[in-house]
Parts: structure tokens; C-alpha cells; sequence
């Protein structure tokens, strides 16, 4: 399929913010609660990786992406809601591609799924999670299933 927008709908985001704390010494059970909060707060992203702190303590390494606009915001959050002690902020660039966001009708209800373009061709597909999530739940049928389905209307395969 190939899309006739001009390359230039993708976009830099120059302007943006990585931002990070180790947490050695933080519940797992506050980890999903401060993503939901800093997700709510602005963050484009929040993600945890696994890691080894000094004395070889286990630890979990958050990193967020936000808008500068947001840094003030971010660092309220994560002084208040975690255990750490600093955090270290610099600035990124983002590519993002050209996103289109359309609806397929499957035998069990509409599913969202948003495409990438790159230099107007169609690069990434993606059916919306919580759709079809909430499809599987509600029909009683496997995810796996559903995402099935939607790559067959889409005619591609998984």
C-alpha cells in the first residue's frame, strides 16, 4: 500500500528530555504506580530495565522521555513517589514516523490500528492492545485470536 503524503509529515522532536533514576532500595508494587502517574503527568515513555548497583545490590534503572515543558513536573513525581536520591535529565532527539490511525471491523467488533510511513510507504502496523483485549474478554475468544483476525482483514499475515 503506498501513501501519497510527503516524507515531511514525519517529524524531529528535538526538543525533548531522557530522564532517569537507579532505584536499589523502591517496592515493585510502587513501580507500576509511579509509570501510571508520570504517564498521566505528560511522559511520552516510561520503561524499567533490570541492573546492578554498587555492592551488587539489584536494582531497576527508570528511564522516561517528556517535553522540557514537563521536566519541573516529572522531578516532583519522582522526588515524591520513589526512593531516589537524584536524577540525571539530558536531552534527545526523536524520529518519529508519520502516523495514521484507522479502524478495521472485525467478525467480533472494531479494532484501532495505527500505521507508520516512511517516505510515504507504509512501514509498521499495529493493532491497538486494549481493543483487542477487551474483544478477547468480551467474545471469550484467545488474544491471539484476535490479532489473527485483524492481520487478516488487513491482508498480511502475523
Amino acid at each position: 500500500m503506498v501513501f501519497h503524503h510527503p516524507p515531511d509529515n514525519e517529524h524531529l522532536d528535538g526538543h525533548m528530555l531522557k530522564m532517569e533514576v537507579n532505584l536499589d532500595d523502591i517496592p515493585g508494587e510502587w513501580l507500576g504506580f509511579v509509570m501510571d502517574l508520570l504517564l498521566d503527568a505528560g511522559a511520552n515513555d516510561v520503561f524499567y530495565t533490570p541492573i546492578y548497583m554498587k555492592k551488587n545490590r539489584p536494582g531497576v534503572l527508570l528511564q522516561m522521555l517528556c517535553s522540557i515543558e514537563k521536566v519541573n513536573e516529572m522531578k516532583e513525581i519522582l522526588f515524591r513517589e520513589t526512593t531516589t536520591l537524584g536524577i540525571r535529565y539530558y536531552p534527545i532527539t526523536v524520529h518519529r514516523l508519520e502516523r495514521v490511525r484507522r479502524e478495521i471491523i472485525t467478525e467480533w467488533g472494531t479494532v484501532r490500528v495505527k500505521e507508520g510511513i516512511h517516505n510515504g510507504q507504509l512501514v509498521q502496523t499495529a493493532p491497538e492492545y486494549e481493543d483487542c483485549k477487551l474483544i478477547a474478554k468480551n467474545h471469550q475468544v484467545p488474544l491471539k485470536k484476535v490479532y489473527e483476525q485483524v492481520w487478516k482483514v488487513l491482508g498480511r499475515e502475523c
